[in-house]
């Protein structure tokens, strides 16, 4: 099992793994996704983004289609460089996903054989990735590694963060600090202002969010009180309830809706209370998540 019971002189699976091609091409499931990409192979030199290899499959199928996102790619030996959003990807098992995973960091300069869709958007992964170097991909790889902020009055300091694409800040509500935060491709100046308009009335809209919430899951935080104690539970008011959720974040939108994210205060066990809405109609739906 995965090489520790060998015979001797045999080497490891993992190691064997290595040395092996990314995938079986006979496998009629690889067979149909390399379909999408010419048949030509490349020998290409690109940078990757700031998540590494990730994997998901659908019902039925063996293999895990295995991906990581790239900002620059380059034919070996080749001056023209493509700047942008592509993916990486390739069919294979989750023992393939690991080695990939420890092998292929997030901004990093990689190595690897190739094929590549008609877009050029994305390419399939025919071998093993090795560390790459190339002057000019390390000059873009120094430049998005670089910190992204910008200041707003009364708001602060916001940081992206590029794993999740947001921009995040720290802000007072009710004297405790939360996360606030909006996606990169909002417009800007239409979200800070709807985030200034949420804090000027922090204690409103507080009171309206904690009594959707309570009028929502409070019959559900009881029922899992009594599945999962074994005394008899007391039972959880309306304000306790309210008093036990603890806001830890905010997304706010160009369009005026929100997220409030609350730690659950144990009522549902660790999970998380999501609640949403926008600023013109108020709070519009509460779920326990996670």
């Amino acid at each position: 099992m995965f090489g520790l019971f060998k015979k001797k002189g045999e080497e490891p699976e993992e190691k064997a793994r290595e040395r092996r091609p990314v995938q079986n091409t006979e496998n009629q499931q690889f067979k149909a996704f390399a379909a999408q990409f010419q048949p030509e192979e490349l020998t290409v030199l690109a940078v990757t983004g700031a998540n590494g290899f990730g994997g998901g499959k659908t019902r039925g199928e063996t293999l895990w289609t295995v991906s990581v996102g790239l900002t620059a790619w380059m034919e070996e030996d080749s001056p023209d460089i493509h700047r942008g959003e592509f993916v990486l990807s390739t069919i294979g098992d989750e023992q393939l996903l690991e080695v990939l995973r420890r092998r292929v960091r997030p901004d990093f300069i990689i190595k690897f054989r190739g094929r590549v869709s008609e877009d050029g958007k994305r390419l399939l992964l025919l071998d093993l990735p090795e560390p790459g170097f190339d002057p000019d991909l390390k000059a873009i790889l120094e430049e998005q590694k670089k910190p992204v902020t910008f200041w707003e009055e009364g708001l602060g300091t916001f940081t992206l963060n590029r794993q999740v694409d947001w921009f995040e800040t720290e802000v007072d509500w009710l004297g405790g600090q939360i996360s606030l935060v909006f996606d990169a491709g909002e417009d800007r100046a239409d979200t800070l202002q709807n985030a200034k308009a949420l804090l000027a009335d922090a204690a409103s809209w507080d009171k309206r969010v904690r009594e959707y919430a309570a009028g929502d899951l409070l019959v559900s935080a009881n029922d899992w009180a009594e599945q999962l104690e074994d005394e008899e539970p007391q039972e959880i008011t309306r304000e306790q309830f309210m008093e036990r959720m603890e806001l830890e974040s905010i997304e706010i939108r160009a369009d005026g809706s929100f997220e409030f994210w609350f730690a659950d205060g144990d009522m549902f066990y660790g999970h998380s209370i999501h609640v949403s809405g926008d600023m013109e109609h108020g709070p519009d739906d509460a779920a326990m998540e996670g």
